[in-house]
């Protein structure tokens, strides 16, 4: 007895004395640290602003327009891809039940039979010819085996190692949730823009087409002076291919028109149909008045960056666990139940009792390359990470700073514009008295008539630009999700 406790106090020393070693020789990580600091303020030597952010604004309440609003809700319901990004989540959500599985023991029950016919002048064949059941006889030939029993199997999660993978799987689940939160806010601004982009094209069409009705005019105009021997047949053909040229581009409109139609529809799940919108007071349309709180409030409402740290330390766990396979595991396995080579001994206690437990620490000592390769990648994913973290973080502060740069710049170059269009408006009439008393030759008309569609049109873009730009600001500060 005591030779057997020396023998089990040896092994359990050297267990250890290997588990120390084999712990020594585990792989270290690479260290990154991820840098959260922003600057004070989106512009520069612009004191610190007010924490008042349009990003917390829920979309409901940012857009105004009831049509819009409309659109958006129906979007929100049956966009295909904010639905498959769901179907994501119930991905991520499994494998953290997964990961938990594996902290619990496995406990199953199993019931079998087999035959068995052993040589008999072997080692077991001479020992079971020898050997009584009870008086008169000997152990049956073919030997047969019948078990009923409950077993469990479990890892001791001795260095955490099961608890980290479940984590790390969590982590997942939760940049998932970001994931999707950064789909929507996208497919907000996106449907938002498109429906401008509409307002805008129909707005430019009524202007092609009143532009159309002015050239015919100009052309009837033309006509009667070639008639009355005051212009040349060279005057006529301009005015004609100047309308010619205004009427292509009115169903070039159409067509842009048509594709933002079904471009909107795709986007709310839907086979193409018109568009319901108030095509009047588009140039009235005033953008939202937006704050941009302080830079550091976008390591909370930026989906994109939420969905970035989690990332992060999801790597960072797994790396965890990839080093803490080079550690010893415990594995303890239990079995209880009832043996017996006869269906009538099956039931006979305790003779055909059965039970086991069994301790297995076991530990990797050589031909550790798949340990360190799976080390290895585990560990580059985390560095890719910490990168992929700051280029979020770089990328949501700089479409802030732009964004407000271009709405800056757009209020200032739409004024000019207006002024522009409101110049050219009045050269029209006068183009056309001078043009009358042979003072101004036809070129002049034809290209006041010219200037005067390119400015209305570019100064409906620069409308369109505008609300688009408060739109996409809106997203960039993390709006469009709650």
């Amino acid at each position: 007895m005591e030779t057997t406790r020396r023998r089990i106090i040896k092994g359990l020393l050297l267990t250890a004395a290997t588990t120390a070693v084999v712990a020594c020789k585990a792989p270290q990580a690479t260290q990154m640290k991820e840098n959260k600091t922003l600057p004070t303020a989106f512009a520069e030597n612009t004191a610190v602003q007010d924490t008042t952010n349009s990003g917390n604004a829920k979309w409901r309440e940012f857009f105004t327009d009831p049509d819009l609003i409309a659109l958006l809700d129906t979007a929100v319901k049956n966009n295909q891809e904010l639905n498959i990004t769901l179907q994501e989540l119930e991905i991520a959500k499994s494998d953290i039940q997964l990961r938990k599985g594996a902290l619990k023991p496995i406990v199953g029950v199993r019931a079998g039979a087999g035959l068995e016919k052993v040589g008999r002048y072997t080692s077991q064949g001479a020992g079971d010819a020898s050997t009584e059941i009870r008086p008169g006889h000997e152990m049956p030939d073919p030997l047969g085996d019948l078990t009923v029993a409950a077993f469990a199997r479990w890892e001791v999660d001795i260095w955490r190692k099961l608890k980290d993978s479940e984590q790390a799987a969590v982590n997942r689940y939760l940049a998932t949730v970001e994931g999707k939160n950064f789909v929507l806010s996208s497919l907000i601004a996106e449907v938002a823009n498109s429906y401008y982009e509409l307002l805008a094209l129909d707005n430019q069409l009524a202007i092609i087409q009143q532009n159309i009705i002015l050239q015919d005019k100009a052309l009837e105009v033309v006509r009667a002076q070639k008639e009355a021997t005051r212009v040349t047949e060279l005057a006529v053909k301009k005015f004609e291919a100047e309308v010619a040229k205004t009427k292509g581009m009115e169903f070039s409109t159409r067509q842009q028109i048509k594709e933002t139609e079904n471009r909107i529809n795709f986007l709310l799940g839907r086979y193409p149909q018109e568009i319901v919108r108030n095509t009047t007071g588009f140039m009235d349309l005033v953008p939202a008045s937006v704050k941009t709180g302080i830079p550091s409030q976008l390591l909370e409402n930026r989906p994109d960056i939420l969905q970035a740290e989690h990332e992060l330390t999801a790597a960072k766990l797994d790396v965890q666990v990839a080093r803490k396979e080079f550690y010893p595991s415990l594995d303890i396995s239990a079995a209880f139940g009832l043996q017996a080579f006869k269906p009538s001994y099956l039931f006979r206690l305790p003779e055909s009792l059965l039970y086991n437990v069994v301790g297995d620490l076991a530990a990797p000592l050589l031909n550790k390359n798949a340990l360190k390769a799976e080390f290895n990648a585990a560990n580059s994913r985390q560095i890719q990470a910490v990168y992929n973290y700051q280029k979020t973080l770089l990328n949501a502060f700089t479409e802030v700073s732009t964004q407000l740069s271009n709405i800056e710049n757009l209020e200032k170059g739409y004024q000019y514009q207006a002024q522009e269009v409101e110049a050219l408006n009045k050269s029209i009439s006068v183009s056309n008295d001078l043009f009358r008393a042979a003072r101004a030759d036809y070129l002049e008309v034809l290209m006041t008539q010219r200037d005067v569609l390119d400015a209305k049109l570019e100064l409906i873009e620069t409308k369109k630009q505008q609300l688009n730009a408060v739109v996409n600001v809106y997203k960039a500060l993390g709006g469009g999700w709650k």
